[in-house]
C-alpha cells in the first residue's frame, strides 16, 4: 500500500513540468537574445534580417543543408562531450583543441603504416586516438594534483605545445612522406581503405555513419553519470570536494581520470573528417573545435541531451551561413556574432533562471509553512 502510493509521488517528483520549464528557459531565451542583437546589428548595417533568416532556414531545412548540419554536429558533439565531463567535476579542460589534433595526427598515420582488416582497424584508430588525447590530457591532471597547477592555465598552454609537438611531427621523413614534385601542401599519406569508416547515401549527399559513435558516446557519458559510482564520486567531487573527500572520495584519483576521460573523448573530434572525408592529416584541419565545443556544452548545460539539441543548432548556423553571402550579399559574420552571443546571453539567462528559481522555491516553501501553520492552528482551536 505504501510503495503503491509513494511511487506516483517519486515520479510526479521527478518529472516536474515547471522544473523542466525551467531547465530549458534558460537556453531558450539565450537563442532568442541573441536572435534579436543580431537583427538589430542587420538592420543597422542596412540588410533585411528576416531576409537573412530565411535564407538560412530555407537552406538548413533542404535535404543537403539537413545531411551537412548532421555531419557537422557528429563533430560538435564530440567536442563538447569532451569539454562537458570535465565541466562535471568543475575541470575546466581548455585543452581540447590540442588532445584532439595530437589524437587525429597519431590515427592518420597508424591509419596511413597499418592495413589491418576493418573490423580490427576502425577500433585500433578509434583506440590510438582515445590514448593519444587521454595520455596528453593527463599532463593538465597530474600537475593539479601534484603540483597545484590550475588546470585552466596548463590545458591552455598545452594546446600551443599540441601546435608545436604537431609542426615538429609533420615534417616529411617523420609522419610526413618525403616530398614529390612541386606540391608545398605538407601532409600524412592516405589512410588504408580499411580505416574508411561507413557511410550512409541518402537524397541530401553521404550521412557519416560516425554520428552512431557520436551516439554511442552520448549513452555512455549519460550512463556513467547517473547509473555508476564513478558517476556519483565525480558529480560529488564536482560540487564540495570537501564533503567527497570526506565520505571517502579520492578526490586527487577523480581529478587524473576525469581528465583522462575528457581527453579520450576528445581525441575523438578529429576521427570523422579523417575516415570519411579528408583521408589525411594535413593543412585541413580545422582549428578551434575545443572552443567551439566549450560554448556547445555551456548552452546545452553540460548534459548528453541538452548538448545533442546545442550541437544541432550550432551546426545549422555553420552550414546554413554559408548561403548568406551568395544568396543575398549578408556578411558571414553575423553566423560568429550570433554563436558569441549565445554563448554570453546563456551565462545571463542561467543566471536569472536561477534566480528565479530559487524565489520560486521559496514562495512553495513560505506557502507549504503557511498551510502547516493554518492546520496546526485549526486542530488547536477544534481540541
Amino acid at each position: 500500500m505504501t510503495s503503491s502510493t509513494s511511487t506516483p509521488a517519486k515520479r510526479a517528483k521527478r518529472f516536474d513540468p515547471e522544473r523542466i520549464l525551467l531547465a530549458l528557459a534558460a537556453p531558450v531565451l539565450a537563442v532568442l537574445l541573441s536572435v534579436v542583437i543580431c537583427s538589430v546589428l542587420l538592420a543597422v548595417s542596412g540588410k533585411n534580417p528576416f531576409e537573412a533568416f530565411r535564407v538560412m532556414f530555407t537552406y538548413g531545412t533542404a535535404s543537403d543543408g539537413q545531411v551537412l548540419t548532421l555531419n557537422r554536429a557528429t563533430v560538435y558533439y564530440l567536442a563538447a562531450a569532451a569539454a562537458a565531463f570535465g565541466f562535471r567535476m568543475n575541470l575546466f579542460n581548455i585543452g581540447v583543441d590540442g588532445q584532439y589534433k595530437l589524437g587525429v595526427l597519431f590515427a592518420a598515420y597508424v591509419g596511413s603504416q597499418v592495413d589491418l582488416p576493418a573490423v580490427l582497424q576502425i577500433p585500433l584508430l578509434l583506440v590510438t586516438a582515445m590514448l593519444v588525447g587521454g595520455l596528453w590530457a593527463s599532463i593538465a591532471g597530474l600537475l593539479k594534483v601534484y603540483r597545484g597547477v590550475s588546470e585552466v592555465i596548463s590545458t591552455i598552454m598545452l594546446n600551443a605545445i599540441a601546435t608545436a609537438v604537431v609542426g615538429l611531427l609533420l615534417i616529411p621523413g617523420r609522419f610526413a612522406p618525403e616530398k614529390s614534385g612541386t606540391s608545398n601542401s605538407i601532409q600524412t599519406d592516405p589512410i588504408s581503405q580499411s580505416s574508411h569508416f561507413f557511410s550512409i547515401e541518402t537524397a541530401g549527399g553521404t550521412l557519416w555513419g560516425f554520428i552512431f559513435v557520436a551516439v554511442l558516446v552520448g549513452v555512455l557519458f549519460q550512463f556513467t553519470l547517473s547509473r555508476t559510482r564513478f558517476g556519483f564520486d565525480l558529480r560529488a567531487s564536482g560540487r564540495s570536494e570537501t564533503a567527497a573527500t570526506a565520505s571517502g572520495v579520492n578526490v586527487k584519483k577523480m581529478v587524473i581520470t576525469t581528465m583522462v576521460v575528457s581527453g579520450a573523448i576528445a581525441g575523438l573530434i578529429g576521427l570523422p573528417e579523417l575516415t570519411q572525408s579528408s583521408y589525411y592529416f594535413g593543412q585541413n584541419i580545422q582549428p578551434g573545435l575545443g572552443f567551439i565545443g566549450i560554448s556547445v556544452a555551456l548552452l546545452g548545460r553540460n548534459t548528453p541531451i541538452g548538448i545533442a539539441f546545442s550541437a544541432l543548432l550550432f551546426a545549422f548556423l555553420d552550414v546554413a551561413g554559408t548561403q548568406l553571402p551568395l544568396q543575398g550579399d549578408f556578411p558571414q559574420e553575423i553566423v560568429q556574432v550570433m554563436q558569441g552571443t549565445i554563448v554570453i546571453c546563456v551565462v545571463v539567462a542561467y543566471e536569472l533562471v536561477r534566480r528565479y528559481g530559487l524565489k520560486r522555491q521559496q514562495q512553495k516553501v513560505g506557502a507549504e509553512l503557511a498551510a502547516q501553520a493554518a492546520a496546526a492552528a485549526k486542530k488547536e482551536v477544534s481540541a
